[in-house]
């Protein structure tokens, strides 16, 4: 074989090991950002999920409806997009998700919020967002609870919640 020849074949077989590991969405370095990374990692009915976020602070602000404003798509964190992986199929709100990463974003209201899981989980914000990509959209109510300064998912009772200011709200996950 030539050298001529061996070349592009090296390239291809570089590229095409490279291409077989799965792509893992990581967040960037956090030490010099306001907003942490945050890492939720919990098993529902068998299901393993992470969740990969950034975890603004309140700071005085207010929070739902102004810095956070309803009826628009929100990266649901600070910085990258929100990530949620499952490692098996599974129902959210009766729905059914493949396994996979997702970017998670929501949709903020008063008195219900829409939950969607978006097919390019690598994304910065949510400018650029795009519908089209979207899986699957559930919807739930928010509910009042004690202040939370520092965002947080947490993993109870078959749900994921996301606890912020004054505000909780969640999706129900179950193996499909």
């Amino acid at each position: 074989m030539s050298k001529r020849t061996a070349r592009p074949l090296l390239i291809v077989g570089t590229l095409l090991v490279a291409l077989s590991f799965p792509v893992v969405a990581e967040r960037a370095d956090d030490s010099e950002r306001a907003s942490k990374n945050g890492t939720l990692q919990a098993s529902i009915d068998g299901v393993q999920i992470q969740i990969e976020y950034g975890r603004p602070k309140v700071k005085g602000r207010t929070v739902w409806g102004a810095l956070v404003p309803n009826g628009k798509p929100w990266r649901t964190g600070a910085d990258e997009a929100t990530t949620i992986k499952l490692d098996a199929d599974a129902k959210i709100n009766g729905e059914s998700l493949s396994a996979g990463t997702y970017s998670l974003f929501t949709i903020p209201g008063e008195s219900e919020w829409t939950f969607v899981f978006n097919s390019v989980a690598q994304q910065w914000g949510a400018f650029g967002y795009d519908a089209g990509q979207d899986v699957l959209r559930v919807t739930s109510s928010p509910k009042a609870v004690d202040h939370t300064e520092e965002l947080e998912f947490l993993a109870m009772e078959g749900s994921i919640m996301l606890r912020w200011e004054k505000l909780a709200v969640g999706f129900e996950v179950e193996a499909d």
